[in-house]
């Protein structure tokens, strides 16, 4: 049914530019001749006409000019005619003049051909542009929808009401705009009047009786957004939507379908970043790229952001089965031409590792397999030795051997003065890396970022099922800090950490500015439409073992060195004394095997001194 109705309004369309080219030449030697066409020129006519169908047709189909949606013609497609129709017309005018001896064009008028031209761009541009115009002069009045505040009256703002008054089922009942932008108070769009500034948004709400609010400032700071959220908050609406950043949109259109529910990582302050995405397709363009982990919040979100880059094929590795197979699914479906290739596989299992590589061949590795809750590797520093250090190992050995190119690990902030067995882990994973970049050409590089927001088991979204159950909101400390970065963001610039490294470094991801734990819950649950101590009780209980008050980046005697990209920084770390971390690991190795804790936590402690400790120059 639906190729049906694409073929019958190609052909519609086709027929009726048949009819309005033959009748826009005809016109033109009526308006020529001041209405008597003298009996000599029909066969200029007949022959003009037949030749402008057989230039102009064809043009104007691979100009796209039969694939368009008849009540969403926008200013692309008239650009398109206007150069579909000047291309035809030079043919027709070159064809014409080749054959100006032959019979049917001898005594040819040269001046209707320009005003054929003109007629033949007015008449296909009119009826192209015909429903759209019926639309906005003869839509009936909506009765139907919610009473709807548009916050952003730019481009996004613009599309967001096209979609709304073009659409007949959506849910809102569009009554203006609000922005910061004195060029464009009072201005009205598409019938809709900018009504006032964003702090105007409680009386707004209250005089035009608005009943929810749609945020369109995908290009916007976050503190606009924030301030709009809290506008619409304080109005009392509890239905707010937003339009998501322009990074996070696949196609780039804007359209009603991208439109969410305001989630509390928008209204934290974190700016966008800004990315040099022709490093990204150079590393990845064309490569074989296995993602390690790729079932977990950091693993699956790699994925979905490298897909973009159009790899040759991806491969997607965890023992983690129904996460394997979600994402896989999600992949399939976004990305129909992709190559996958999904492994349920165990990181520590060598045989395994050796075999996947042998048999897939990845360029690049996105090692993200780790075991990551601070307090249970602390119950079970056995487990995550084995997984975090000698899983790591294992995978990045098998990389080496196999001549990947690239090998990417992802590294954590609690790898800085670890206090915690899972902080400890990490960093011995990156010292692993920093002593196999010198084997061969294989570029080793470690990226370190804070926490993720919303990720599973995270902060987030652990507040916000108490927050659902009227709490109480358990905060372990009233000073706790942590650096908080969105999931598509941290990824996004691994890969640009990945794609700028020469090998060897550890990559500090500029995470902002701390944002302390006790603020974020006070925020989430006013967000909820409560307030903090007096709906919703906020509790403190005592930090957890392994847990910081506040997390480094960097340690005291490592410093950094920029990058080209602002958000990303070199740490300067010291060399790592190969023999004795491959003796300490061999002590650690039988002490994991036989869970011995105290033991193991000793051994992890003596690897990470510093590195003055294991006999080692800072690198300068």
């Amino acid at each position: 049914m639906f190729n049906f109705t694409q073929k019958g309004r190609k052909f519609l369309f086709l027929l009726i530019d048949i009819i309005l080219i033959s009748s826009a030449i005809y016109l033109a030697f009526l308006l020529r001749f001041e209405g008597q066409i003298p009996a000599n020129h029909f066969s200029n006519i007949f022959g003009m006409i037949i030749l402008a169908l057989i230039i102009s047709l064809p043009i104007f189909y691979f100009s796209k000019l039969y694939s368009f949606s008849w009540a969403y013609v926008s200013t692309e497609e008239l650009i398109s005619l206007v150069k579909a129709t000047t291309l035809s017309f030079l043919f027709l005018g070159a064809s014409l003049f080749i054959l100006k001896e032959h019979p049917i064009f001898i005594g040819f008028p040269r001046s209707t051909l320009f005003i054929s031209f003109i007629l033949v761009f007015i008449f296909c541009g009119g009826i192209r542009l015909s429903k759209r115009i019926y639309l906005q002069i003869f839509k009936r009045e909506r009765f139907f929808g919610e009473k709807t505040l548009i916050v952003g009256a730019g481009d996004a703002g613009e599309q967001v009401l096209r979609g709304i008054l073009t659409s007949k089922k959506s849910p809102y009942l569009p009554a203006g705009f609000a922005d910061d932008s004195p060029t464009k108070k009072g201005l009205v769009i598409h019938g809709l009047k900018v009504l006032g500034k964003i702090d105007d948004i409680p009386e707004i709400v209250k005089e035009q009786e608005i009943e929810q609010m749609i945020i369109a400032l995908p290009s916007a700071g976050v503190l606009a957004i924030k301030r709009a959220a809290e506008m619409g908050r304080k109005s009392g609406l509890r239905k707010i939507k937003i339009i998501p950043p322009i990074t996070e949109i696949m196609d780039g259109e804007i359209s009603l379908k991208n439109l969410r529910e305001v989630q509390i990582e928008d209204l934290l302050q974190r700016e966008p970043v800004s990315l040099d995405t022709k490093s990204i397709e150079n590393l990845i363009l064309g490569k074989s790229v296995l993602i390690t982990g790729a079932a977990g919040s950091i693993g699956s979100e790699l994925c979905r952001q490298i897909a973009n880059f159009n790899p040759s094929l991806l491969l997607l590795l965890d023992q983690d089965e129904t996460g394997i197979f979600n994402i896989s699914e999600e992949l399939k479906n976004k990305f129909p031409r992709l190559k996958i290739s999904s492994v349920i596989a165990d990181i520590q299992d060598e045989e395994k590792m050796d075999k996947v590589f042998n048999e897939l061949h990845p360029n690049i590795v996105f090692h993200a397999a780790a075991y990551k809750h601070v307090p249970l590797m602390e119950e079970n520093s056995d487990e995550a030795v084995k997984n975090n250090i000698f899983g790591t190992k294992i995978v990045a050995e098998t990389a080496l051997k196999f001549g990947v190119e690239n090998f990417i690990f992802v590294s954590t902030d609690k790898a800085v003065n670890p206090v915690s067995v899972m902080g400890q882990t990490k960093r011995i994973g990156e010292m692993i890396c920093q002593t196999l970049n010198q084997k061969n050409y294989t570029k080793f590089i470690s990226v370190r970022f804070g926490n993720v927001l919303d990720s599973r088991g995270s902060v987030i979204p652990i507040f916000r099922e108490q927050i659902k159950r009227r709490g109480p909101v358990q905060v372990t400390h009233p000073e706790m800090k942590r650096y908080f970065m969105l999931i598509s963001e941290a990824c996004l610039l691994v890969m640009q950490a990945g794609a700028i490294g020469k090998g060897g470094e550890v990559f500090v991801l500029d995470m902002g500015k701390p944002i302390k734990i006790l603020d974020l819950a006070k925020e989430m649950i006013r967000f909820s439409g409560f307030e903090p101590d007096k709906d919703i009780p906020i509790v403190f209980t005592e930090p957890r073992p392994g847990e910081k008050l506040f997390e480094e980046i960097l340690t005291a005697e490592e410093g950094i060195i920029a990058t080209e990209n602002q958000k990303i920084f070199r740490a300067k770390l010291s060399q790592v004394n190969e023999k004795k971390l491959n003796g300490g690991l061999e002590k650690l190795k039988n002490e994991a095997q036989k869970a011995e804790k105290k033991e193991i936590i000793n051994t992890l402690k003596q690897l990470i001194l510093a590195p003055h400790a294991l006999g080692v120059d800072k690198e300068s």
